[in-house]
């Protein structure tokens, strides 16, 4: 199935009903009185986030949804039925934006979550609202507000704790392959990951992550060149970022200007990512002499002036590579010791609304 991640939509919430106009009439009862009821409420629209999705795919297909109008108000002092909601299916990891605002309405981080997105519109008051001891007779009525329209565009931004960064073919879809029980593409020749895939590293009892390999980053990358921000967006939420990088390019370039210019796009694009931790694999040591790996590597570090672990490895031949998810495993440990030490954590996401 081809991966999508970004698709618009247009939500209608429903109207509400018009209120009622209407009087009592009943044998011997001649002046009986307003018994209009009121209009019911439009539905609204919801967002759920659904972990049995994986892609935005089905807004290919689907781009209008609407919820029900409000029934309008009918004499006897009878109440409009209300509209029913509209709910829609989407990702977990699914970042939701106003067009016309550019605002943030929502961000579903969990399975189950719901997001209200376009809000139904109320019933109309009937005339019993408007009798009074000098208008016993009101011939007046309100209609239903109108439902929320709104255009939205959703965003699906992968839920992962490792992010691999690297050009293309530097190795990650090989080192996923060789860490989980994922089996993205691999192939020699440049872009043969087009979408992200997902691998969950599983070291023992309680002891698992999700790593994402995800399509490899050009120069050029921030301002859209190759995949270009379909990449960056996804390792936004990742914790930790593994840098891949071939150790002896086949093309003979430096891989110290290769490390520079990722970094480059990392800045350009959001420069938070930059101070995020970030460990550096040097991935293909099979193509060297075994005498030689470790002097090349070390070469590199001074180079690059590398001061957060590194790890030497051979993604295809599964050499250092699960020491490096064990690293990775304890790094996670650490952190989750640390919040639990912390008193100053805030509840929920105040950003998400009709949880």
């Amino acid at each position: 199935m081809k991966f999508v991640d970004e698709a618009i939509i247009k939500v209608h919430a429903g109207d509400g009903g018009n209120g009622c106009i209407s009087f009592r009439r009943e044998k011997f009862i001649p002046f009986g009185g307003p018994d209009g009821g009121d209009g019911g409420s439009g539905g609204s629209v919801w967002l759920v986030a659904d972990e049995g999705l994986n892609t935005l795919i089905d807004f290919r297909h689907q781009r209008s949804f609407k919820a029900q109008r409000g029934q309008n108000g009918m004499g006897s002092d009878m109440y409009g039925k209300g509209g029913e909601d509209t709910t829609i299916r989407v990702p977990v990891g699914t970042v939701v934006t106003n067009v016309d605002t550019d605002e943030t309405i929502g961000d579903l981080t969990a399975h189950g979550q719901r997001l209200l997105v376009a809000q139904g519109g109320k019933g109309g008051l009937g005339n019993i609202h408007f009798k009074s001891s000098v208008n016993r007779a009101p011939r007046k009525s309100t209609p239903g507000t109108p439902g929320e329209v709104r255009e939205l565009k959703l965003e699906l931004k992968l839920l992962a704790d490792v992010g691999l960064l690297g050009f293309p073919n530097a190795g990650k879809s090989t080192f996923i392959r060789a860490v989980s029980a994922a089996t993205p593409r691999v192939a020699d020749y440049p872009f043969t990951t087009l979408h992200p895939n997902l691998g969950v590293v599983s070291l023992g009892t309680d002891q698992s992550f999700v790593i994402a390999d995800i399509p490899g980053l050009i120069e050029g990358a921030a301002e859209g060149a190759g995949l270009g921000i379909q990449f960056l967006r996804h390792v936004s939420r990742t914790r930790l970022l593994l840098h891949l990088v071939d150790i002896a390019p086949i093309d003979g370039s430096d891989v110290v200007e290769q490390v520079h210019a990722i970094e480059h796009e990392l800045q350009k694009f959001d420069a938070e990512l930059l101070e995020r931790p970030r460990w550096l694999v040097l991935n293909k040591a099979d193509v060297l002499p075994e005498d030689e790996r470790q002097a090349v590597a070390e070469d590199i570090i001074k180079r690059l002036g590398w001061t957060q672990p590194w790890f030497l490895v051979s993604a295809i031949a599964r050499e250092n590579t699960m020491s490096v998810c064990q690293q990775v495993q304890r790094f996670f440990e650490e952190q989750r010791q640390a919040r639990e030490g912390r008193t100053d954590m805030l509840p929920g996401d105040v950003r998400l609304r009709g949880e």
